[in-house]
């Protein structure tokens, strides 16, 4: 069982989440960088931030995951990177 921890609710199985994507930053004044970050997605080898929801309480987070083994190395909520 692969666990995912929540930073409201905890560890829990990864069952009660759904992936949103990889967390790209683009300016949505500048269309070329929009259209870039949302049709030309790298698939690069290494940690890489991704948008989860934990569906049971609807918590919006990112995790960052490692794409070779897959490990995730940290989650936290949107605003509250930590140090």
């Amino acid at each position: 069982m692969k666990i995912l921890t929540c930073p409201v609710n905890g560890p829990r199985n990864i069952t009660e989440f759904q992936y949103l994507g990889p967390f790209r930053a683009a300016d949505p004044e500048n269309p070329d960088q929009l259209i870039e970050s949302l049709f030309y997605a790298e698939n690069p080898l290494g940690v890489l931030k991704e948008w989860w929801r934990h569906t049971p309480s609807n918590t919006i987070l990112i995790a960052e995951r490692h794409t070779v083994t897959d490990q995730i190395i940290a989650t936290y909520l949107p605003n509250r990177k930590p140090a």
